[in-house]
């Protein structure tokens, strides 16, 4: 899933890319990834792109004048730039493709879904806020006043456990499973220790660690065509999706937590005093 490091990445990279630049088509391949109505995706075509933002996991392309296409790319989606889009249209199948926008210069860009779970989403709205993904997300831990304060008063009184927590949207925006992995094994901490529990020494080591390693992310990820963002991200974790290897800190195996519908890594050694955590399988921690 892209999470808010590749999701800056690709707003830098459309920034370059699309603003000044005229959308002369949105085609939509699946019906299903359109989730407004009113306006319609023809209300976009003759409309200048003016800028790209990021809200949370969210991507908005604002047009001069015209409304907004704001997507997300949920857990199987991403966005492939093409320098030259095929003449033909594009047409329904059973294929990946779910929406294609065309530029007046021939570039433009797919968005794309595997797998069989379809969850990617376009919407088009006068405002991101009438999004409702947008409207419940909670501060975005990179922004220039999310500060060691903010994140104590967050987390005070947080009867869940870290990992859930961090992943919450509502209450902090943009880190899913493979960043909050990341964060906590940085952090040197269980990710199922309670989240309104920790010390003042833990709530500081926790804040460095998120904002350490979102920062080094996005650094990576930077300048990166949409195409390499993928590589990139799986390169770059220690933890995340590298179970059964060592840990690149300590040298312990990597162990796994598995869920109804994902799974989390962590480091023993590093993280939980060396003791391995049960392994409950539809435990609630990822509701």
């Amino acid at each position: 899933m892209p999470e808010l490091p590749e999701v800056e990445a690709l707003k830098d990279f459309l920034t370059e890319h699309l603003t000044g630049h005229e959308i002369v088509a949105v085609l939509p391949v699946a019906i299903s990834v359109l989730k407004t109505y009113e306006p319609p995706l023809t209300a976009l075509q003759g409309r200048e792109v003016t800028a790209v933002r990021r809200y949370g996991k969210f991507l908005a392309l604002a047009t001069d004048g015209g409304p907004q296409l704001v997507t997300h790319l949920a857990r199987a989606g991403w966005l492939q730039w093409k320098d030259r889009l095929p003449d033909a249209p594009p047409r329904p199948g059973k294929g990946p493709l779910a929406l294609r926008v065309a530029l007046e210069t021939g570039a433009g860009f797919d968005l794309t879904e595997a797998g069989t779970q379809k969850r990617l989403a376009v919407y088009v709205v006068h405002d991101p806020g009438e999004v409702p993904g947008v409207a419940r997300l909670g501060p975005d831990p990179l922004a220039g006043d999310f500060d060691e304060a903010r994140l104590a008063a967050l987390l005070a009184g947080e009867r869940r456990q870290l990992k859930g927590a961090l992943r919450d949207q509502s209450l902090i925006a943009g880190i899913g499973n493979a960043y909050s992995d990341e964060i906590l094994h940085a952090a040197k901490m269980s990710p199922f220790k309670l989240a309104g529990a920790l010390t003042a020494e833990e709530t500081t080591r926790l804040y460095e660690a998120l904002r350490t390693t979102l920062t080094d992310a996005v650094e990576r990820s930077r300048g990166l065509a949409a195409g390499r963002l993928k590589s990139e991200k799986k390169s770059g974790l220690r933890v995340h999706g590298r179970t059964g290897e060592p840990c690149p800190v300590c040298g312990d195996t990597i162990r796994e937590v598995s869920f109804s519908d994902s799974s989390l890594q962590y480091c023993p050694t590093c993280q939980t005093g060396g003791k391995p955590l049960a392994d409950r399988r539809l435990s609630r921690l990822l509701k």
